[in-house]
């Protein structure tokens, strides 16, 4: 962060001093909520949890070398006291954005906010320093505390927007303010919460509404393949730029095809200039992923050759998202245990069939084991009834369902698509599924694993790449 004394900080927060002896004590380190994390210079933020109150670890990060507290009650040792934490923590990112040089992007969408940021974030780094959302930390708490890491060198910020209801963006896009706007789709992903697409629609088109006026340098990147997005450029001042393989869109994608190994390839089209494009990444999704990121570089300045440079070395930042591990047995494992929703899920078994292609001229089988997609509401049966029928639709060689009800639906899905006998099967656990796969896998196979995060299925993925137990090897 931005150095500032406490006393500035207990003045952009409405904050009261308490036992801090000098209170032209700057903050020089980071804002952190982990004490854990605390070091010379941090202001450590005290929140209260269902299970551990931060007030209780006050003195030990003084003693590491925080220079205060931010807290909603005296703790004995150097603090700033407010009534609410959470509030005075997102006054004090605005406040640092607000002095700050970087443009800011911000993005949302129902499906590959994450993947997408990374990419945006390493493009626009290989142009100048960029300070970037860490894996999904994209809340009320961990959007202001990624903004918090910016520094005066800072260029660019980007910043990933999630919401679970009507006015999340807008009041995030308070804390933060941005200058360049992204929506990447509308799907079904918190349908359940939201009530309908209409409605995810008009949150996540709050982020286009935030957005200064076109004469004042405001930019809204939107999707010109959804019709729900496309549609936002009306409830915006902003200058627009559509992204797509549509024929209208100002950056597009065309010849795009997938290596042998699964990683999409594709002529870049921009205003300035048109350039080739192999990913390291696995999966056609990708590509409307990459034509996100291409628009926003291209608006901030970067050329088409500078882009497809960048984005044909990009890799994936973020745990559990399509990690690809070759055993040396050859079975390949792609872990993208980190969630899940019915395009997320759609799009990773077409990447499984793409990777699986070339092993199974040679024997090699596809395997897709997946979990419960959660917050679907009224649409969770048809949903994953629908997973179920394109796993054997795509000719996946097997389908390993894995839980209670929502596997069942999966399982139930395959079977009346025509998957009979050993192609499908429901297991109840991450454990059962283990047991499994270890008995049957056999060199060339490659292994999908994919749900939503509270199932856990990650655990399957690390157990099959795990060194100890008979017929257990490492990861390369």
């Amino acid at each position: 962060m931005i150095a500032l004394s406490l006393a500035e900080i207990a003045e952009v927060v409405g904050g009261q001093t308490h036992d801090i002896p000098d209170p032209s004590v700057q903050v020089t380190g980071p804002v952190v909520r982990d004490s854990r994390e605390a070091g010379p210079g941090s202001l450590f933020v005290a929140f209260v949890g269902e299970r551990v109150d931060g007030h209780d670890y006050a003195a030990a990060v003084v003693e590491a070398g925080a220079a205060a507290v931010l807290a909603s009650r005296p703790v004995g040792v150097p603090a700033i006291v407010v009534e609410d934490v959470q509030a005075a923590l997102g006054a004090l990112a605005r406040h640092v954005v607000g002095r700050l040089g970087a443009t800011l992007v911000a993005l949302t969408g129902s499906a590959g906010k994450t993947s997408t940021k990374d990419l945006i974030a390493q493009v626009l780094g290989s142009k100048a320093p960029t300070v970037f959302t860490p894996g999904s930390l994209n809340n009320e708490i961990g959007l202001p505390l990624t903004a918090l890491t910016a520094t005066e060198e800072t260029k660019f910020l980007v910043l990933e927007m999630g919401a679970r209801g009507i006015g999340h963006i807008r009041y995030l896009t308070g804390l933060t303010p941005p200058k360049v706007g992204l929506v990447l789709n509308v799907g079904s992903a918190h349908i359940g919460e939201f009530g309908g697409r209409e409605q995810i629609a008009q949150a996540k088109g709050e982020l286009v509404e935030s957005l200064p006026a076109a004469e004042d340098g405001g930019t809204a990147i939107l999707n010109a393949d959804d019709p729900l997005v496309k549609a936002m450029a009306s409830r915006t001042k902003a200058k627009v730029i559509l992204f797509g393989e549509s024929g209208e869109a100002d950056v597009r994608a065309e010849n795009v095809r997938l290596t042998d190994s699964g990683q999409p390839s594709f002529r870049l089209h921009t205003p300035s200039g048109a350039s080739d494009v192999t990913m390291r990444l696995y999966g056609e999704h990708h590509v409307s992923n990459a034509l996100a990121a291409a628009a926003v570089a291209h608006e901030l300045g970067m050329s088409a050759d500078e882009i497809a440079r960048a984005l044909s070395e990009a890799g994936s930042l973020s745990r559990w998202r399509m990690e690809v591990t070759e055993r040396p047995d050859g079975v390949t494992v792609v872990n993208d245990a980190y969630n899940a929703n019915p395009e997320s899920m759609k799009a990773a078994l077409r990447a499984l069939v793409a990777m699986g292609g070339a092993s199974r001229a040679q024997g090699g089988r596809t395997w897709a084991v997946l979990g419960k997609m959660a917050e679907l509401g009224d649409e969770a049966l048809a949903e994953h009834d629908a997973v179920g029928r394109l796993a054997v639709r795509l000719n996946v060689s097997k389908l390993v369902a894995v839980g209670g009800r929502e596997a069942a639906w999966l399982q139930l899905g395959a079977y009346n698509e025509g998957s009979w006998g050993e192609e499908s099967v429901h297991v109840s656990d991450a454990q059962a599924a283990v047991d499994l796969l270890r008995s049957q896998l056999r060199p060339g196979d490659v292994v999908l694993v994919k749900a939503s995060r509270s199932v856990g299925l990650e655990r399957v993925a690390q157990a099959l790449l795990e060194t100890g137990a008979e017929g257990e090897v490492a990861a390369r």
